[in-house]
């Protein structure tokens, strides 16, 4: 039988296999960052999560304002 490298490691692969699987999975999780940073900014653009020099009153001002054309959709 031939010989068997994992032996002496604990997740069963070879060093060559865990180094491929290490590139691979810190490749992917690079690019799932710089996708997760490039969309938290986006929504930071659209709608900042803290509130500015008014606080929260323009937003509610909004939402009263989108509010208020909902009457008009029914009829």
């Amino acid at each position: 039988m031939a010989a068997d490298n994992r032996s002496g490691s604990v997740s069963g692969m070879t060093e060559t296999e865990a180094k491929e699987f290490h590139g691979i999975f810190m490749t992917s999780f690079i690019i799932f960052t710089v996708i997760a940073i490039i969309a938290h900014f986006l929504v930071w653009q659209w709608r900042p999560w803290l509130p500015g020099p008014t606080g929260y009153a323009s937003l509610i001002d909004g939402a009263n304002y989108a509010l208020s054309y909902l009457p008009s959709l029914k009829a």
